[in-house]
C-alpha cells in the first residue's frame, strides 16, 4: 500500500514511524485484493491538538478516517482503527452482495440420468411411454444398464451394429471399430435408419 502524506512537518521517530507501518500493512491486507491500494494522510495542527485524516478508495467506496488528539502518532493510530473498521464492514458487504443467496445444491444418485448402453443379449423394448408415467411401473422386459461396463465390450462395426437391429430394437450405441468413435444407430419410422457419431 503506497501512503501519501500531506501536513507532517518532521518525520516521525524511527519506532513510531515503525509501528504506522505496521498498522498500514494489516490494512493493506484486508483492501489489497485486486492491486495496490493508496492511502492519502493529511494531517492538521491548531494549537496543542492534532487531527488526522486518513482517505482510502476501496470496492467503489471511499472511506474516511478521522482521529485528534495532542499527539500526531495518537491521532494516526486512531484514525487507522476507524478506517480498519470500515475496511471490515465493507469488505463483509462486497462478499454478502457478490456471493449467491443460496448455497449450491449438491447432486444426489437419483438425479443423475442413467445412460443405457448396448445390452449384452436382446430385449424388447416397450412402446413409448407418456411422461406422466413413471419408469418404475414398467414391466419385467426393462433393465437398467451400466455404462460403465465398456471395458468388456469390443468395437464393431456399422454392419453388425444392423444386425443387432434386426431383433426389433430402435436403437443401438456402440463404438465403431473403423473411426473409433461412439456412434448411436437409431431406427426411424419410415423404416431407414439414423447414424449419430461423436
Amino acid at each position: 500500500m503506497k501512503v501519501n502524506y500531506k501536513g507532517i512537518k518532521n518525520d516521525f521517530l524511527p519506532k513510531l514511524q515503525e509501528k504506522l507501518d505496521a498498522k498500514f500493512a494489516k490494512l493493506s491486507k484486508l483492501v489489497d485484493g485486486r492491486g495496490e491500494k493508496q492511502a492519502h494522510v493529511v494531517v492538521t495542527s491548531e494549537r496543542h491538538l492534532h487531527k488526522a485524516e486518513v482517505t482510502l478508495h476501496v470496492h467503489n467506496h471511499q472511506l474516511v478516517g478521522i482521529g485528534t488528539d495532542s499527539d500526531v502518532y495518537n491521532a494516526m493510530s486512531a484514525a487507522l482503527d476507524r478506517i480498519e473498521k470500515q475496511a471490515v464492514k465493507q469488505g463483509a458487504k462486497w462478499r454478502d452482495t457478490t456471493r449467491r443467496s443460496e448455497p449450491m445444491k449438491t447432486a444426489t444418485a437419483k438425479d443423475i440420468p442413467e445412460i443405457p448402453a448396448r445390452p449384452s443379449v436382446p430385449v424388447k423394448t416397450a412402446k413409448r411411454k407418456t411422461a406422466a408415467a413413471p419408469a418404475a411401473s414398467s414391466g419385467a422386459g426393462t433393465r437398467v444398464f451400466r455404462p460403465n461396463q465398456h471395458e468388456r465390450r469390443k468395437p464393431i462395426t456399422l454392419e453388425e451394429a444392423l444386425l443387432e437391429m434386426e431383433d426389433g430394437r430402435e436403437y443401438v450405441a456402440y463404438r465403431d471399430a473403423d473411426k473409433q468413435v461412439v456412434s448411436i444407430l437409431i431406427r426411424r419410422r419410415d423404416g431407414h435408419y439414423d447414424l449419430i457419431e461423436t
